[in-house]
């Protein structure tokens, strides 16, 4: 079957994974359930991707229609010094967020789940995201402006911060947006 026939469930409302399908020229249908982000707080910070995302595949699991539909789940987030960083509470907070990355580098770690009747595969995308520094007057303009408070470490590479204070980056641009395409692809031929 020509993988981009294949039926697929995206497990997400995040605006940047649908974009990232689509621009992949995937055909998908979205069908989020309510899944509360929690993990054992033993767990190494690096598998709590992979483990978010299967448990989201699992919420959406009900939606399977038949052998050939396969859902894709995922979640995001940003490691600095063996602590997650994820989505902002409120202002102070993603000030304080972006303060803590400020010229320094941290990783994004986006796990995926793939997931169908017969076979369930979970993997995770690895980035390095070299921050510029931060002055407090650029990281209030950002939050002001871009309110970041639906992503992982209370930035998107896609917006100011990305253009204008982030020096470099080792991995794809596609897994620090949410969703890394090269392995989902890869993953959905082998599936």
């Amino acid at each position: 079957m020509n993988i981009f026939n294949k039926k697929l469930i995206l497990a997400s409302q995040s605006p940047r994974r649908k974009q990232l399908l689509t621009e992949a020229g995937f055909q998908f249908q979205v069908k989020a359930s309510d899944v509360e982000e929690s993990y054992p707080e033993t767990m190494p910070v690096h598998d709590v991707p992979e483990f978010l995302a299967h448990k989201k595949a699992n919420a959406s699991a009900h939606v399977l229609e038949d052998a050939e539909t396969i859902i894709i789940a995922s979640d995001c987030v940003v490691i600095l010094d063996e602590k997650i960083y994820g989505k902002p509470t409120d202002f102070e907070d993603a000030c304080q967020i972006l303060r803590a990355l400020s010229g320094r580098m941290h990783e994004v770690v986006t796990g995926v789940c793939l997931m169908g009747r017969q076979k369930t595969v979970t993997f995770k995308g690895i980035s390095k995201v070299y921050f510029d520094t931060l002055s407090d007057d650029e990281i209030e303009y950002y939050v002001t402006k871009y309110q970041p408070y639906d992503k992982a470490g209370a930035y998107a590479i896609q917006e100011w911060i990305g253009l204008c204070k982030i020096l470099k980056i080792e991995g794809t641009y596609s897994n620090i947006m949410g969703l890394p395409m090269d392995l989902v692809y890869s993953g959905l031929q082998a599936f």
